[in-house]
Formats: C-alpha cells, structure tokens, sequence
C-alpha cells in the first residue's frame, strides 16, 4: 500500500496589535518629504490669497446695493445691520391715555423692512437703547420701539413740537441677492457693441503673433544660418522693452506707412499690428524653448526622409508644440481682452470704437463709480478670459517648462 505524501503549510501568527504595522503620521511626512509638503502649503496658500478677493467682488456684485453700503461682504449670507433715520407720526395725531399723552404707530408704515435691533435719538449713538423696553429720551418723554417696528411714543404734557420727531434706529436685514446689477451693466448703451469690438480685436490679436512665432521659434531652433544666435539675444532682449516707452515710436511709424499706402489711422489693422509687435518676443522666447527640447532623432529622420522644413514644421513640430501654443495663447488673449491703452490709441474712443475696458470704464464714470456696478462690470469683464483659462490651462505648465532645462 502506497504511503499517501502530506504538505504542511505554515500560517504566519498575526500581529497582535494590527495598528503596529501602519507608519505613523511622523512617518508618512517623512515618506512625503518636508520640502514637498512646504510647497503645497505655499501653494494652497497662494490659491486661498487669490480666490478671497475674487469671492468678495463676486459675492458683492450680487448683492442689494443697501446692503453693500451697509456692511462688508463677509456678513451677505448672514445679512446685514444698517442704520436709517425716521420720523414718527406727526404730533396732530396724539391721544392722552392714563393722563399722559401718546403717539403710536410703526416705523415701517406697514411695509416690513426688516427688525429692529436697538435705537437712539441721536446720530452720534443709533444705537443707545434696546428694543422691547421703554426708554427715558429727556424732557419727560419715553419711547419705545419694538423689533417689529411698532412704537410708542408718550409725554407727561402734550406735544407742542410742529414737526415729527426723529429717531434713528439699527435695522437688521435678511441676505438680499439680486441680478439686477448685471442687467444695469448689460442693458447698458454700447456694451454689445463694445463686447464685439473686444473679441475682434483679442482673437486675431493672439493668433498672428502666434503663427509668426511659430515659424521664427523653429527656424532659431532646427535651422543653421549666420548670425542666429545674435537673433536670439535680439529677441530675449525685446522682451523687456515696455509698452509705453516704444507706444509713440510705433504709432508714428504706423501712421506713416498708412497714409503711404491708404491705410486709415483708425482702423483694426493698427491694433491688431500694435499686439503683435509687443507680443512677439516672448512668444518666439516660450516657443523656441518648447520646439528646441523636441527629440532631434523625430527630425533628422524626417529629413533623411526627404521632408522639407515647412513639411516639418507643419506635420510634426506643430502637432507636438501644442502645449507650447496654447500656453502663449492664454497670455496673449489676457493681455489683449483687457488692454484699454493700445485700442484707445489705434482704434479710437468713439463710441462705436470703444472696447469692452473703455465702455465699462466710462459706464463707471456716467453712474458715479458704484459699488455694484463696479463689481458686476468687473466679472463681466473677465467671463471670457475665465473661459479661455479653464479650456486650455491644462497645457499651461507643461508649455512653459518644457525645454527650460534642455535648449537647442
């Protein structure tokens, strides 16, 4: 009879504290890294400094404009204290009660315009006595006011004054939210058409200088010829010029090729001219660092293939430099969406020809420079730049450091 073979199998005895085998909180930090924990801290609060003014100009652009006169936009949600000045009834309509004289009647004149809180009878303290409970004003007199709004208002003697008294009292509101701001700026006159000329001039604005570059980042990158390197200093170089110092020069220049060639002084050409000039050094800097940290084996194989350098320019570098584009897309279309100088001076400041910065900015002026209209005329402003970011803001930091290490 065959002996039957047996395997043992040794089960490892379990811990006995399963919570021994889990790192400890010092021990994942540790695993983490200090200094990588330190940049996210630095980062969230960067992200925090940015977003609360943000929140508190789209918090306040929605609210009554009482009650942004009346307290800060941190107290929307949890309404409002304000102080407003009143009178009570007139004194022809006192009764004696109990032998004293009486006046009655509500503050609110039957429309609730919120509660009570406390009152005064003087500017200088609005809130010197407490709702609910009579108050000695002097003079004999008392004065109570309830939360509600209803009062009473009585005298030892009669009331001899010909004019009403006047109380100040604390009011607390509930939250009040209304879109009628961005209607005000909306339905404004020449904010459509100010919106239309904005778009004409930011989109053709970010895309020339953007095919220009293009073609000049892969000619400095991929491309040999005399006195390349003295071209890029150039470029790097212009990149600090400032706007204003080089606005006039270049104004100047334009208008004289215009009148050479018929070109009207105010006319689209100009600005989209003016953005592509100032844009263009730094977007040949971003793109040329981009297109010259692509693999050198993907283009000396396509020119061992026989491709030309516009066929590969055309079919691998620009395919592969799209995060490079749409990171320069982004700055440039920020820059020309809100410029007010450039399109003032190109363009014109007629009423036909204001962009959506110079209507907004005179729609401020004509309305005495509002709250609510300053905040609402504010998010209305950045809507489509908002738009841009979230769509391509994926490629933002991929498109700016890549090739910063590595150069060609």
């Amino acid at each position: 009879m065959a002996a039957t073979a047996t395997t043992t199998t040794t089960v490892p005895p379990l811990p006995s504290n399963p919570r021994a085998t889990s790192p400890s909180i010092g021990t994942r930090l540790r695993r983490v890294g200090l200094p990588r924990l330190l940049v996210h801290l630095s980062v969230l609060a960067i992200v925090i400094l940015w977003l609360i003014p943000t929140l508190g100009i789209l918090v306040t652009s929605v609210r009554d404009k009482e009650q942004i006169t009346a307290s800060g936009w941190w107290t929307a949600f949890s309404g409002s204290t304000q102080m407003e000045a009143v009178r009570l009834a007139d004194p022809a309509t006192q009764k004696e009660e109990g032998g004293r004289f009486v006046i009655s009647g509500s503050i609110f004149e039957g429309n609730a315009a919120g509660s009570v809180s406390a009152f005064g009878v003087r500017v200088q303290d609005p809130s010197a006595f407490e709702v609910g409970k009579p108050a000695d004003i002097g003079d004999g007199e008392t004065l109570q006011i309830n939360q509600d709004g209803s009062y009473i208002y009585s005298k030892g003697a009669a009331f001899d004054d010909k004019r009403p008294k006047r109380v100040y009292v604390s009011l607390a509101t509930a939250p009040e939210f209304t879109t009628q701001n961005y209607r005000d700026v909306l339905t404004s006159a020449g904010i459509g058409q100010a919106f239309v000329n904005s778009l004409t001039v930011a989109v053709p604005a970010t895309i020339i200088p953007i095919l220009i570059a293009a073609f000049a980042a892969y000619a400095l990158s991929w491309m040999h010829f005399p006195g390349r390197t003295l071209l890029i200093a150039v470029v790097v170089g212009l990149i600090v010029v400032p706007l204003q110092m080089a606005l006039i020069p270049l104004l100047t220049l334009y208008n004289d090729i215009g009148s050479f060639f018929g070109i009207p002084s105010r006319s689209y050409a100009g600005v989209w001219l003016a953005h592509s000039a100032f844009g263009m050094p730094l977007a040949i800097y971003l793109l040329r660092n981009y297109i010259s940290g692509l693999p050198k084996e993907i283009i000396e194989s396509a020119r061992v293939d026989g491709a030309s350098d516009f066929e590969i320019f055309v079919k691998i570098v620009l395919p592969l430099s799209f995060p490079a584009l749409a990171s320069f897309s982004i700055f440039q279309f920020l820059w020309t969406w809100n410029d007010l100088l450039v399109a003032m001076v190109f363009l014109g400041t007629g009423k036909d020809q204001l962009v959506l910065t110079g209507a907004l900015n005179a729609l401020l002026g004509s309305m005495g420079g509002k709250w609510e209209i300053l905040t609402a005329s504010a998010f209305i402003t950045i809507i489509v730049p908002i738009l841009v970011f979230f769509a391509l803001q994926r490629y933002l930091v991929r498109g700016l450091l890549a090739g910063s290490v590595k150069g060609g």
